[in-house]
């Protein structure tokens, strides 16, 4: 399964937010708010100390976030700026672009919301292996798992699939339905789960100590 002719996944993104136009309905109302609740009780039940999330977008999902420390990455220099101006002042969060990530790593890495937004092959291998190489501990993914033909900037994909080959270390610890799945309203319904990955290798290595 291709993407659509023309459509680049970077060039669409950072035209969208160059234009004016905000992350999407996700990024706000009870959408929002129920990825909000499941990430703030899993930072606090599992006392993540830093987080790393690939694709912020326009920082309206981060207002509902409490998070320790918190670094976001987004290829737009748009939507960071306006990261940056939102959270102004608040030394607990930082933001930079994915072209300028230098390797750094947090107890856990999140992915909101991105990847079937990730039209090419080559920058869906990149992202998750970023992904999955910053996290210590866990990995957070909030996305749709199945294939299916890509439609305008969206391209479903079975991500589950990548894991198994090549996170090998890395196993599910929940599986979180949506509380409001799709059944044709795309505004303030959606067909994305939560999917949480805890590093085996880590978990061992705390159990020894």
């Amino acid at each position: 399964m291709g993407k659509p002719q023309g459509v680049n996944s970077a060039d669409y993104w950072i035209a969208r937010y160059k234009s004016g136009h905000y992350s999407g309905p996700g990024s706000r109302g009870r959408l929002a708010e129920f990825k909000a609740e499941v990430v703030n009780a899993f930072v606090a039940e599992h006392q993540v100390a830093s987080l790393i999330e690939f694709g912020c977008g326009d920082g309206h999902q981060l207002l509902l976030a409490k998070y320790p420390s918190y670094l976001g990455l987004d290829i737009s220099p748009y939507a960071l700026n306006w990261c940056r101006e939102m959270f102004a002042g608040d030394a607990s969060k930082r933001f930079a672009l994915m072209a300028d990530y230098a390797g750094e790593v947090a107890d856990a890495s999140l992915s909101l919301d991105v990847i079937y937004h990730l039209m090419e092959d080559e920058v869906f291998e990149q992202y998750m292996e970023k992904l999955f190489g910053a996290a210590r501990r866990f990995v957070v993914v909030y996305s749709n798992n199945f294939e299916q033909e890509a439609n305008h900037h969206c391209r479903p994909r079975r991500f589950t699939d990548w894991i198994e080959r090549h996170a090998k270390d890395w196993k599910l610890l929940q599986h979180i339905p949506n509380r409001y799945p799709y059944t044709g309203n795309g505004w303030n319904e959606s067909d994305a789960d939560f999917y949480i990955y805890a590093n085996q290798c880590s978990h061992s290595d705390a159990r020894r100590r």
